[in-house]
């Protein structure tokens, strides 16, 4: 498929901004599309005021900020326009975010629709979570999102229970590629391999860190992430009083920044305070705070802070909160995390009870090592990247088909399955849609393909 960018197919993505833990991931897409003959464009605006406070904007060697305007509506939210038509007039594909406040949605849809009648301009797909997991959403607002996902012509889903949904809400269960969200942790378990080995400059940073803050191992807890609302920073810090009291000895280091740092920075500047405040750390620190660290207390959102605790080897533990962010799905209760009743006593309890059990420790962290292996960006990165491909092969083939415009009764119903010929896809032993097994995965553990019988 030839386009205007010197014959290259061209595929642009638009994101709200780039975080600094995707410019690993937009890297990797970068180089796997340019060994296709596949250019790539992120367009993405400034860091929106409810992100700014985290301070990870960043940018990478495929990125091009644009004008974005904010236009204020009721409620507090924002409607928001980004200048990216120009650009994405000569992709092939572009790649929006599955978000009803993004204006720049609707035009590119309907010249998707002018382009598969009269020719010219790009097809439209969606990046997101598939259903809306950190709040209740109104029966009209999941509706609009509904018909407003179905218009594009493929879907990138975080996670199995994203794709899930959106194939159950109607969209072609071919045209769904499930990318398995991760972060890049690479630097970050070499970083706590150094730390962990004697003689080296970070093993020695480590022992230091235990004297300065008199840490005691099997008596520390680690909270790495934004200190924010989602965050439930008070039940944290209302949380390790709780342990304190009845662990002697036991310390919360929290690392991070964000709107709620000055609770932190209170709770720690107490006579005999639990809490450490480390303030924000790069992944060497973050690598060394894992390093004298035995679990990782998140009781507030879950989300990528799961695969740091994978590569951490710090097993998570959470409540099963209704709130959690799509990655709280890689967490298995007695695997690799412990998920409690969302109740300060039941979690300050449960965390207590595992860091007196050190045989369950390493079970969960044995378990923590195997799926570190498992959710990787460079993986995140392949599973888009034949996306992208399949996605423009078959809007070349025919561009008619995909999605329909709302469920059967069956399939709100959840009878939608179809029957799959034995040996085309592996089964998920946790009941999500099926994905295949490919290249680079160990052994028994699989890899997120589309949705659709396997090629």
């Amino acid at each position: 498929m030839l386009t205007s960018a010197g014959g290259r197919r061209r595929v642009v993505v638009v994101q709200p901004y780039v975080p600094s833990y995707r410019t690993s991931f937009f890297d990797h897409l970068h180089a796997q599309l340019a060994d296709e003959g596949v250019a790539l464009e992120v367009l993405h605006g400034a860091a929106p005021p409810q992100q700014a406070d985290r301070k990870d904007a960043a940018s990478c060697a495929c990125a091009i900020q644009v004008p974005t305007r904010r236009l204020p509506v009721p409620g507090g939210r924002s409607l928001l326009w980004r200048r990216v038509h120009r650009r994405a007039a000569l992709a092939d594909l572009v790649v929006l975010e599955q978000a009803l406040h993004n204006l720049e949605a609707y035009p590119l849809l309907l010249r998707q629709l002018t382009r598969r009648r009269l020719g010219g301009g790009p097809a439209v797909a969606f990046w997101g979570h598939g259903r809306t997991y950190t709040k209740a959403p109104s029966r009209a607002e999941a509706a609009v999102k509904g018909a407003l996902t179905r218009a594009g012509s493929w879907f990138f889903a975080y996670t199995d229970g994203g794709a899930a949904h959106v194939a159950a809400q109607g969209f072609a269960r071919e045209r769904i590629t499930v990318v398995r969200n991760s972060v890049d942790t690479t630097e970050l378990t070499a970083a706590r391999a150094r730390a962990m080995t004697p003689g080296t400059a970070e093993y020695a940073e480590s022992v230091l860190l235990r004297r300065r803050h008199g840490l005691i191992p099997g008596r520390t807890a680690l909270f790495v992430g934004g200190l924010d609302a989602p965050k439930r920073i008070p039940f944290l810090l209302a949380c390790a009083d709780r342990i304190a009291a009845e662990l002697p000895g036991f310390r919360l280091l929290v690392a991070g920044d964000g709107g709620e740092r000055h609770l932190v920075e209170k709770a720690a500047s107490r006579p005999g305070s639990a809490v450490v405040a480390i303030g924000r750390t790069d992944a060497r620190q973050t690598a060394g705070l894992g390093a004298v660290s035995d679990v990782m207390l998140m009781p507030g959102r879950v989300g990528l802070c799961a695969v740091d605790s994978f590569a951490l080897l710090t097993p998570l533990v959470t409540t099963d909160w209704p709130w959690h962010a799509p990655e709280f799905e890689y967490l298995a209760d007695g695997r690799n995390a412990v998920i409690t009743a969302d109740d300060p006593a039941c979690y300050a309890g449960a965390v207590s009870a595992l860091l007196r059990d050190p045989a369950r420790m390493d079970a969960l962290r044995r378990a923590c090592g195997q799926d570190a292996l498992r959710y990787t960006t460079q993986r995140m990165a392949t599973r888009f990247r034949d996306g992208l491909l399949e996605a423009m092969t078959q809007e070349r083939r025919n561009p008619y088909a995909g999605t329909r415009s709302r469920p059967s009764r069956q399939e709100r119903q959840g009878r939608s399955a179809p029957t799959v010929p034995s040996g085309e896809r592996s089964p998920d032993p946790a009941g999500h849609p099926s994905v295949r097994d490919l290249p680079g995965d160990p052994p028994g553990q699989r890899r997120g393909d589309r949705l659709g019988p396997a090629r």
